[in-house]
């Protein structure tokens, strides 16, 4: 696949834009809220919220990386206490419960760290009865993907869509059975990497999240004393 073949995404904000129409049907609805991974699925999720005007909030999610392969999942916390193990991941690289213990400790250290900067001290979204968009830079085990969705769940939402702009394609049907609805425009049958598929996939920052947040929210709170 060359630089230049269409299939490639040029960013985060292009991948957000490339969910749009395929989420349409979802704009201006106030029962609607996008909840987005950090950090890489702030960017993405920040375009699909502002194009439907609807509301952007964050979904805090922490792979769970084998020690010896970080990229590769063993599973995924979420906030709420949800932890969801990869049983196929820890076949495959058995890890001590001493060893597994540590992993989870330091990423729950970093989810709840996360949690502070990002939100500060506005209150979590009540996601009872409302449709909820889950969106990220794309899935690779979909381990983190996962812990975000019965996260949501254990608040009964009424809806529950994933929306990611690419997955590989056993990914993509094993999350399909645990939603409402999957979107996703690009879906190979081997992926690699998810930064295969993009022609800038450049880390993003704290500052970066904090900065697409504080619009959206800003531009909610103002739409708010509007009506």
């Amino acid at each position: 696949m060359s630089p230049s073949s269409p299939t490639l995404l040029q960013d985060r904000a292009a991948a957000g834009r490339r969910l749009v129409e395929p989420l349409l049907k979802y704009a201006h609805r106030p029962d609607v809220i996008i909840l987005a991974l950090p950090r890489g699925g702030v960017p993405v999720a920040y375009e699909v919220a502002a194009a439907l005007d609807v509301r952007l909030d964050l979904m805090l999610v922490r792979k769970l990386g084998v020690p010896s392969h970080q990229e590769f999942a063993m599973g995924a916390i979420a906030s709420g206490g949800i932890q969801i193990l990869n049983e196929h991941a820890l076949r495959v690289h058995p890890i001590d419960p001493a060893t597994f213990d540590d992993v989870v400790a330091r990423e729950t250290r970093e989810l709840l760290r996360r949690e502070k900067v990002y939100r500060g001290t506005r209150a979590p979204v009540q996601l009872k009865d409302q449709v909820v968009i889950l969106i990220d830079d794309g899935l690779a085990t979909g381990a983190s993907m996962l812990a975000a969705i019965h996260a949501v769940r254990a608040q009964a939402p009424s809806r529950i869509v994933v929306a990611v702009p690419v997955a590989p394609i056993e990914t993509a049907e094993a999350l399909r059975s645990e939603v409402d609805e999957l979107i996703c425009p690009i879906i190979p049958d081997w992926l690699m990497s998810i930064s295969r598929w993009y022609m800038d996939f450049t880390q993003t920052s704290d500052a970066e999240v904090i900065k697409l947040l504080q619009r959206a929210w800003q531009r909610e709170s103002s739409a708010a004393q509007h009506c």
